[in-house]
């Protein structure tokens, strides 16, 4: 017979036991060896033992197996175990991929605001950050373009307990944009842009349906060029319509988008 022998390990050098979490679908979490951090997908049953399938925000997938302490939930150890048939509903992420907050109220409104150049760009940012933007207080308006950006940035009167961040469509080197912007140079403004025509170019093509957002010949209405491109009625109302209801999440978005508007929601929200 085996005699028994005592665990003589020091108390201080001993893993403490990490927490399960069951896997939920949209649960976002690091694989604790590799730093690949993504959203839950699925798990499944192998002869290796159970796997998770993670997907990044640039939407590559990789599996792991479902070890014990083998991820980190917002910095924690923890260990991924399947979820129960009758889990819960309701996702634990937002369509932004943060934490959800069940019945979290809306917080007072900010004197700090995040401005668009249009009612797309607005309802595309209300559809991923929606959540997160009411919790924060942050409000978002559209401007109907920039031209007029430093004047509007002035009449704001930007400071410390009110800062602006403002987000421009195709920000890149050498465009109109790109001049106007380097015009505000307001320490409690923040400019950030995409390099994108309009805010639709941001929806990924694979979430609209379609092969790629196609090239419209300069000095053609580029969102009319694009309905008559792709075969859809000359409706840019209706495209849009189309295009948003695609988004379910920040995996349907392109990440030069979504790194610009987190990076104005921090901007906002920092505290003076």
């Amino acid at each position: 017979m085996r005699s028994y022998q005592p665990d003589l390990t020091p108390p201080w050098k001993k893993s403490a036991p990490a927490p399960e979490v069951p896997a939920e679908p949209d649960l976002v979490v690091e694989e604790a060896v590799t730093g690949f951090c993504g959203a839950v997908i699925r798990c499944e049953k192998t002869a290796e033992g159970p796997t998770v399938t993670l997907e990044d925000r640039f939407g590559k997938h990789r599996v792991f197996p479902m070890t014990p302490r083998g991820f980190l939930l917002e910095g924690r150890v923890v260990t991924l175990v399947r979820p129960s048939a009758g889990g819960p509903v309701r996702p634990a992420r937002t369509a932004s991929g943060s934490v959800a907050v069940p019945g979290a109220r809306a917080r007072v409104a900010r004197a700090g605001r995040i401005y668009v150049e249009g009612r797309h760009d607005a309802e595309l940012v209300e559809r991923v950050w929606g959540d997160d933007l009411r919790i924060e207080g942050v409000v978002v308006e559209y401007l109907e373009g920039i031209d007029d950006l430093p004047a509007i940035v002035r009449e704001f009167s930007p400071g410390p307990d009110a800062r602006l961040g403002v987000l421009v469509d195709h920000l890149v080197p050498g465009s109109k944009e790109s001049r106007i912007a380097a015009r505000v140079t307001d320490g409690n403004v923040l400019v950030v842009g995409h390099p994108y025509i309009d805010v639709w170019e941001a929806v990924k093509p694979s979430s609209v349906g379609i092969g790629g957002w196609p090239v419209v010949p300069r000095g053609q209405d580029w969102k009319t060029g694009v309905c008559r491109s792709l075969g859809w009625p000359e409706n840019t109302g209706a495209a849009w319509q189309r295009i948003l209801s695609s988004v379910r999440s920040y995996r349907d978005l392109e990440p030069e988008l979504l790194g610009r508007v987190e990076e104005l929601i921090d901007f906002v929200t920092l505290p003076a």
